[in-house]
């Protein structure tokens, strides 16, 4: 799956990502060296289960295992050492890559695309590597609130198998907490 970020992307842009070249065996997540991942909270906030989304293609995880996020903070900061992969052109959503070869996406609200851009404030472009806690996205948690149906903000592990993520911590988390999940090999 890894060229999930660039299928996403071009599927928002109209592009037809069946053309894509399918990933080699040899980019594998298994390959790429996945193991025990080293991971902060993204944003201030109350962390929940992904089944507690109310929208069905997070809640039963159709694009990954993960968690979600309703936020009180105003700024997305990375929860991982690595690379920034995907930056969507409505800033609603972020595509990264740890330094182990786990991607987590980072979608911010529900139907946030339908907003074009309006209350996020872009920090960071594609291919710019980035350490845990270095800045990404400013929001407008308010503007969110008034003009999508939520914004909770999923954080969703898109390579790797639900079993090996594990929700560690529930409730209210401050940003740069870790051990929130555990992401096993």
């Amino acid at each position: 799956m890894a060229n999930f970020f660039k299928k996403m992307a071009q599927s928002l842009k109209g592009d037809n990502p069946a053309e894509e070249q399918q990933t080699p065996a040899s980019q594998t997540p298994a390959e790429k060296g996945i193991g025990e991942e080293a991971f902060v909270m993204p944003i201030d906030g109350t962390v929940i289960p992904l089944t507690e989304v109310p929208d069905p293609v997070f809640a039963q995880e159709m694009m990954g295992p993960g968690f979600a996020i309703d936020p009180t903070g105003d700024t997305i900061c990375s929860p991982v050492d690595g690379k920034v992969v995907s930056v969507f052109p409505t800033k609603h959503a972020i595509g990264l890559e740890s330094s182990t070869g786990v991607e987590v996406l980072i979608h911010v609200g529900l139907d946030t695309v339908k907003l074009n851009g309006e209350g996020f404030d872009l920090l960071v472009k594609n291919d710019q590597p980035i350490r845990r806690g270095d800045a990404l996205l400013k929001i407008d948690v308010a503007h969110i609130k008034a003009n999508a149906p939520s914004a909770v903000t999923p954080v969703i592990f898109t390579n790797t198998d639900k079993e090996k993520i594990h929700l560690l911590k529930e409730g209210k988390q401050t940003q740069g907490t870790s051990g929130i999940v555990r992401v096993d090999a």
